[in-house]
């Protein structure tokens, strides 16, 4: 049981939060936590001071993650990939399908749906790869991944594009009978053969094959108009230019049920660092221009874009130690996401606390399906902070800083872009189901939590 004391609701007045058995059990006044307490049983109650700064979030939720296992143990596993989540706020995550061997069938993505119940630092909804092997020739069991044990809503190729018109079509038909969402990484493959960084003055400059934002823009443009024209969901991936956010705006307006999301790094990133020829900042899609990383700011802010998604890729060391040429894309970003919001978004009057809790929480449940109460799955994520509703919630000190060293991550990875950066913001305490994942800003190991909460 705890009471947390003093914090403020999506960045609001202070109040007292009450944790119990699992639901938040009262949000009132300061001092009304103790008097709460003192009506009832009380025993074990395990008190933190919010001290009238800390802010107080529905658990995060990431709709892009890469947890690597099967197959890339030596990246990541579900174990250590949910307790980075933990360590940066996250109560649950989507594990996309590119493991070894994929997450193309039933039995699979119920055995990444059970790890991630093992593991206990987040919730682990796997998601179902569109086509067989991710090879873009046939479809994949979605009915039988959709009627697992793991109850699979998100399908997606992510890494590659499901570049087949047909096939796609296909997909997004199947979905609408089990209300799935399919996810694409928007990418046209013979715009971008060889290609290393984005297309521009920065890779003219430095010899590296560039990558034009068009080959992102002409799947987003084509995949809305077959989701208008067969009634489905669809999910547009790590969206990074300009122009894609204006596709999506003006998708959105004619009433297609398009949604979208954007990485930290693309939020604050741009080309200019491919000068270093630092393999960290390698990346799919590629860091763009400063205009588009105004431009996916703007979308962020006005709905355009609905959710920030980490793309948590995690490499070893000798994935990434190399020439640019021969280096993985991808980079790590769960435990620094919310950090990168607050700087880019929060820090500069774009967003509130409020505006956080949607895109990092509400929506990407509500898009994921896990929002509610639904058979076989457990408590929802992205709640109202009110008192009955699941205690899946985050405790932020906004006034705090921390320098950025791979080294020191909890994941299995050190391939962070942002090495030594001082970025705002620090996860105090993470609560799972009203458990401690994180307590003081560090990770509570499983055997050290109780029915209620942490041991003394």
């Amino acid at each position: 049981m705890y009471l947390l004391r003093g914090v403020r609701p999506l960045g609001g007045e202070p109040a007292d939060v009450v944790l119990r058995e699992g639901r938040i059990a009262h949000v009132g006044a300061p001092g009304s936590g103790r008097r709460f307490l003192d009506d009832g049983v009380n025993d074990g109650v395990v008190e933190v001071d919010g001290e009238d700064r800390l802010v107080l979030l529905p658990g995060l939720v990431d709709l892009h993650t890469h947890l690597r296992e099967p197959g890339r143990e030596d990246a990541e596993t579900v174990w250590s990939g949910t307790r980075a989540a933990a360590a940066g706020g996250f109560t649950a995550v989507h594990a996309m399908a590119n493991t070894t061997p994929t997450q193309d069938t039933a039995g699979v993505v119920e055995q990444v749906w059970r790890l991630g119940q093992e593991a206990g630092w987040a919730d682990v909804r796997p998601v179902g790869a569109v086509t067989v092997g991710l090879g873009g020739e046939r479809l994949a069991e979605l009915g039988a991944m959709a009627d697992s044990a793991a109850r699979v809503r998100v399908f997606s190729d992510d890494g590659l594009c499901v570049h087949d018109p047909v096939l796609m079509r296909r997909a997004l038909e199947y979905v609408k009978a089990f209300d799935g969402v399919v996810a694409q990484h928007a990418q046209e493959p013979r715009l971008t053969q060889g290609a290393l960084m984005n297309e521009g003055v920065v890779s003219a400059e430095i010899g590296l094959a560039g990558w034009p934002a068009v080959a992102e823009e002409a799947i987003i443009a084509r995949d809305v108009l077959l989701a208008e024209h067969v009634g489905s969901r669809l999910h547009v991936c790590h969206l990074s230019t300009a122009r894609s956010v204006e596709i999506v705006r003006w998708a959105k307006a004619r009433g297609v049920d398009v949604t979208a999301e954007v990485t930290p790094h693309h939020l604050l990133l741009t080309d200019e660092r491919a000068r270093t020829y630092d393999a960290r900042f390698k990346v799919n899609p590629p860091l763009r221009t400063q205009a588009d990383v105004e431009a996916v700011r703007d979308g962020l802010a006005d709905g355009t874009i609905d959710v920030v998604a980490t793309d948590h890729a995690p490499h070893p060391v000798e994935d990434k130690d190399c020439e640019w040429a021969a280096a993985a894309f991808g980079m790590t970003g769960l435990e620094t996401a919310l950090s990168v919001v607050q700087a880019t978004m929060v820090d500069t009057g774009r967003m509130s606390w409020a505006d956080v809790a949607r895109v990092l929480s509400v929506a990407p449940a509500r898009i994921g399906r896990i929002d509610e109460a639904r058979p076989g799955l457990p408590d929802p994520h992205g709640r109202p902070l009110a008192a009955g509703e699941p205690a899946n919630v985050t405790l932020v000190d906004p006034a705090a800083s921390r320098t950025v060293r791979g080294a020191q991550q909890v994941t299995a990875s050190a391939n962070t872009p942002l090495e030594g950066m001082e970025l705002p913001g620090v996860v105090v305490a993470t609560f799972l189901r009203g458990r401690a994942t994180v307590l003081r800003g560090v990770p509570v190991e499983r055997t050290e939590r109780t029915a209620e909460g942490v041991l003394p």
